[in-house]
């Protein structure tokens, strides 16, 4: 069995302006008819999936881990903090994503002991 090789670094890059171009229609879709926003986040996973790139950080938040429904806030998910955590609560799938804000506190107390 050969194994499998990566796809060409500027396929990669293709891929992964074309994902933010469809999350960005996504979210315009979303008003209009939210099954399209949906429709073009399948599209982006699958488009990560064959040419093997990850979804940016700032865009995996943007759709829910479970039914993977285009996600907007006060909309169709549930935003919170809790602890050192980040909440959405997916109204479709009824599930929860937690996400850490580590980072952020961190970078915020750096600021601070800085200034």
């Amino acid at each position: 069995m050969k194994p499998h090789k990566r796809k060409p670094l500027e396929q990669r890059k293709i891929a992964i302006r074309r994902i933010r171009q469809l999350f960005e229609q996504a979210e315009v879709a979303f008003k209009e008819d939210p099954n399209l926003s949906n429709r073009y986040v399948y599209l982006a996973r699958k488009i990560a999936m064959k040419y093997k790139v990850k979804i940016p950080r700032e865009l995996k938040r943007r759709f829910c881990k479970h039914c993977h429904v285009f996600l907007v806030p006060g909309v169709n998910c549930r935003v919170r903090l809790q602890g050192s955590k980040v909440v959405y609560y997916c109204f479709n799938c009824k599930h929860y994503m937690r996400f850490p804000y580590i980072r952020e506190i961190k970078e915020k107390r750096r600021s601070k002991s800085k200034g």
